[in-house]
């Protein structure tokens, strides 16, 4: 199956370098390239691509705006990556909040951004360790959590074990090693922790532990 895959970025050279490594790749195709958020957005109406690729910064609509329309969108299925040459931007934690899927920097290698892509066509979150944890927590100890948390009662005890390895930015494998089990135990309590917290995905689990206080 292939991939459809969105690109926007006021940096004709980068889009192109962009594409030109999607274009190598048999199961991901670039159907769009645009310059600017709003663009972006009427792209994602007009083709529905698997995964959008999305500068935070751009003209007329930046990657925060140009991510909150683009979820809006009855019925819409498209997973939103977002770049960045700022890792301390405070817009990117906000766009992870409005509902994307996970971000770069634009120093990342070729390999990763197509196995981002990857990731996010699957469902999953991108979350980058070095990156993603420090700037949620920066935000989120900002935000004073509410006085209890009935969500949370929803959640076993191996559970909420599982929720605070995510906060951690660890992955299934990492998180099997650090609770004596096995990577498929850890999928299946992530899913379950996912469908109980009406969550997105795994960087909205990490947004959620830090906002409710586990963290």
């Amino acid at each position: 199956m292939t991939v459809r895959v969105l690109l926007a970025d006021d940096h004709r050279m980068f889009r192109s370098g962009v594409r030109a490594v999607l274009d190598t790749q048999p199961d991901l195709e670039c159907v769009s390239e645009v310059g600017d958020g709003q663009s972006a957005v009427a792209e994602s109406i007009r083709l529905r691509p698997d995964v959008a690729v999305l500068d935070i910064r751009m003209p007329r609509l930046d990657g925060l705006s140009a991510t909150k329309a683009i979820l809006a969108q009855p019925g819409n299925r498209t997973r939103i990556l977002v770049l960045t040459t700022h890792d301390t931007d405070e817009y990117v934690y906000r766009t992870l909040a409005a509902g994307a899927s996970g971000f770069l920097l634009k120093t990342v290698l070729p390999e990763e951004l197509l196995a981002s892509i990857r990731i996010a066509a699957r469902g999953d979150a991108l979350i980058d360790p070095s990156v993603t944890r420090r700037l949620v927590a920066r935000f989120a100890a900002g935000i004073a959590p509410p006085a209890t948390a009935p969500d949370l009662e929803l959640l076993t005890r191996r559970e909420r074990e599982v929720l605070i390895q995510l906060a951690a930015a660890r992955s299934n494998a990492e998180i099997a090693a650090a609770l004596g089990v096995g990577e498929e135990t850890v999928k299946t309590h992530v899913s379950r922790i996912l469908t109980k917290l009406a969550l997105r995905d795994r960087v909205h689990a990490v947004v959620y532990a830090f906002q409710n206080g586990l963290v």
